[in-house]
């Protein structure tokens, strides 16, 4: 398979599939619980969101990737942040225009965090290979959200507990436009799930988790699977998600195929 060749056009419409995504997000939560004070704006050529205090969707994404970033917009994207009195935190890319770099730079912000950018270009056909016989994985109706909910966020329970914000915020992710969720069963049991986000082409892989009881077994292989056959029917020509660099994530998800497209950071001031 050929390599996937960066370039700022690909690299925006990554990034703003995700932010969306995000912003779909906030945008049910608003509508959900308005006193969430849950928010979007578009600044800086990407969007800035905050879904609640601390909530992995607050933060910006997608800024700086269509042209320079003025002084009056990145004051506009701080204020967006300070007026909710939660830190500004921003996910960038790095063929960003420099000028927001620059403003990181000046006024004072620090590198918190790395992730990098995975990607799988799809073909116009896709056939499942043959996996384990007692995995089962299906598309989760409306009335099986609360169980796909349960059962992904346990999955993530050693890395955040399970509170009640948690779940609420993964529920109307889940209920977003554009993203499908999926849930894996070994023997009847609820072993393991993930969404797919689809959006201008993009299928964004997001969220997958296991029970601990039911790992090493090929359950995320078998998620995997058949949400990239389905982003395949859906027209998408790419598949992308987030990986810790090094990590077992990133190594289980380049056995796959997907390569390192690029590197993002996180950029954040108090």
């Amino acid at each position: 398979m050929q390599p996937v060749l960066l370039n700022t056009e690909l690299a925006r419409r990554i990034e703003h599939a995700e932010a969306r995504a995000g912003a779909a997000a906030a945008e049910g939560l608003a509508l959900a619980r308005p006193a969430s004070g849950s928010a979007v704006q578009r600044i800086a050529g990407g969007y800035a969101i905050y879904g609640s205090a601390g909530s992995p969707i607050t933060q910006a994404v997608g800024i700086g990737l269509e042209g320079p970033v003025s002084e009056e917009e990145f004051s506009r994207l701080e204020r967006f942040y300070r007026e909710k009195d939660e830190p500004v935190r921003a996910e960038v890319c790095p063929l960003a225009d420099p000028s927001l770099f620059q403003h990181f730079g000046t006024r004072g912000y620090r590198v918190t965090e790395f992730s990098n950018v995975m990607v799988l270009p799809l073909p116009a056909k896709l056939e499942l290979t043959a996996g384990t016989v007692d995995i089962s994985v299906r598309r989760v109706a409306t009335d099986e959200l609360h169980l796909w909910n349960l059962t992904v966020a346990q999955g993530f329970a050693e890395h955040f507990p399970v509170s009640p914000e948690i779940l609420e915020i993964m529920k109307v992710f889940a209920q977003a436009d554009g993203i499908e969720c999926y849930l894996a069963k070994i023997d009847g049991q609820p072993a393991g799930g993930g969404t797919l986000a689809i959006r201008d082409g993009v299928a964004g892989l997001f969220g997958a988790s296991t029970l601990p009881a039911f790992r090493n077994r090929g359950v995320q292989a078998a998620v995997l699977q058949a949400r990239l056959k389905r982003a395949v029917e859906a027209g998408c020509d790419i598949a992308a998600c987030l990986a810790q660099p090094g990590s077992s994530s990133q190594r289980n998800i380049v056995r796959r195929g997907f390569q390192v497209l690029y590197t993002r950071v996180k950029f954040e001031k108090p």
